[in-house]
């Protein structure tokens, strides 16, 4: 799964999910700026930077490490301290590595142990966060990264219901769906169309990537044999005749005949 780059929409979305992660305020996002950034001189990159709008706060350096890696902290310690040098910036630093569990945790750690046993580096482990009580939805999408893949469409579910319920904003919500989709989609490789249209029911569905690119199919064809062919796959989403029809610029017997079982 492309974990750092999931974290990064996540914190994009819900950057308060973030210091809910580190047992901070959430309310700190909103004087914090978010971003990937890469120390040029080395090439190194770092999956992501907070950025405090005042010099007293700290800056924080989020790493995603879902791999055993021995050289792991070699790595974070000189892309941070390299970041801090080509900088003008004068406040303090915080790490933070985000790890599914603890046997990933394999970096060598003798040169770092003042660093690591200090306030300076915070290690969280996704499968411990069922200790956070009343989790947040940015914490229950973090959670679904490590979730079980028996219980990952029925919690995936728990969390789109929970978004619409409590997230006014439609662009955060389609966020939101959005990732629960990706994540699917990378621990559930072989979910069908059919199975994802009934987990976010049709309106949900319009906003994931599978509506949007079958629809596309369709209507980028430009020729009424494709739009025949895409019929139906948007069946299958669960769309009525009369929708289809109206989508792809179809009439209705068109459609109807079209999605009748070949013989």
């Amino acid at each position: 799964m492309k974990t750092d780059s999931i974290f990064y929409r996540i914190f994009q979305s819900l950057p308060s999910t973030f210091f809910e992660l580190i047992n901070q305020p959430p309310q700190l996002a909103s004087v914090y700026q978010f971003s990937s950034v890469e120390v040029k001189q080395l090439a190194f990159r770092i999956d992501g930077v907070f950025l405090p709008n005042t010099p007293e706060l700290p800056i924080y350096f989020a790493e995603v490490q879902f791999q055993a890696d021995k050289k792991f902290y070699a790595r974070l310690f000189a892309e941070i301290f390299n970041y801090l040098d080509k900088t003008e910036l004068t406040n303090d630093w915080r790490g933070v590595v985000l790890l599914p569990n603890r046997s990933i945790d394999t970096g060598k750690t003798q040169r770092y142990t003042e660093l690591l046993d200090s306030q300076r580096v915070t290690r969280v482990y996704l499968n411990e966060l069922t200790a956070i009580a009343a989790p947040s939805i940015g914490i229950e999408t973090v959670k679904l990264i490590v979730e079980p893949e028996a219980t990952a469409t029925s919690k995936a579910v728990e969390i789109v219901n929970s978004a619409r319920q409590q997230i006014i904003d439609v662009a955060q919500q389609r966020d939101i769906i959005q990732l629960i989709e990706t994540i699917l989609i990378y621990k559930l490789p072989n979910l069908s169309r059919e199975e994802m249209a009934k987990m976010f029911g049709l309106s949900d569905l319009k906003q994931t990537r599978f509506y949007q690119e079958v629809f596309a199919e369709g209507k980028e064809e430009g020729k009424e044999e494709g739009k025949l062919e895409t019929i139906p796959q948007l069946l299958a989403l669960g769309l009525s005749i009369e929708q289809i029809a109206q989508a792809l610029g179809l009439d209705e017997q068109v459609v109807r005949l079209a999605a009748q079982p070949k013989s």
